[in-house]
């Protein structure tokens, strides 16, 4: 893991627009969602990056680096790889799922109502802590 979080320093300009990516959809309103499915529901059910040259651009000089970013967090959280490292969008994507991760784990207050329907005002104290 220490490669992970290594490499995630490393690449503040995607990890600046990931963090603002998460902050946009916050706005979109997620009370009654569960704050343990936060995560998931931010970065999971809709697309980071559409389309390949999007993604090409986001990925720039460190995909070698983002690429293996996902290996080893595959392996570690699913004791596989599947990730399709041909397809930049699904690249781009999966670093976006990751990276969110590591972003949502700064807000404390999402740590302290990890079991509870969110509501406006988690949303803001989130939010707010994330920024």
């Amino acid at each position: 893991m220490d490669n992970l979080k290594k490499g995630i320093n490393k690449m503040k300009n995607q990890k600046e627009e990931i963090r603002q990516d998460i902050l946009d959809k916050l706005d979109n309103n997620y009370i009654d969602t569960y704050a343990c499915d936060l995560h998931h529901e931010l970065c999971n059910t809709d697309y980071f990056i559409i389309g390949t040259y999007k993604a090409k651009q986001f990925l720039g000089a460190d995909t070698f680096e983002i690429i293996e970013m996902i290996k080893e967090y595959e392996q570690n959280n699913f004791g596989e790889v599947s990730t399709d490292f041909s397809d930049a969008e699904k690249v781009a994507n999966m670093f976006a799922y990751i990276v969110g991760e590591e972003i949502l784990n700064e807000s404390n207050h999402l740590n302290e109502v990890w079991n509870d329907e969110l509501n406006e005002k988690d949303i803001k104290t989130i939010r707010k802590e994330l920024k």
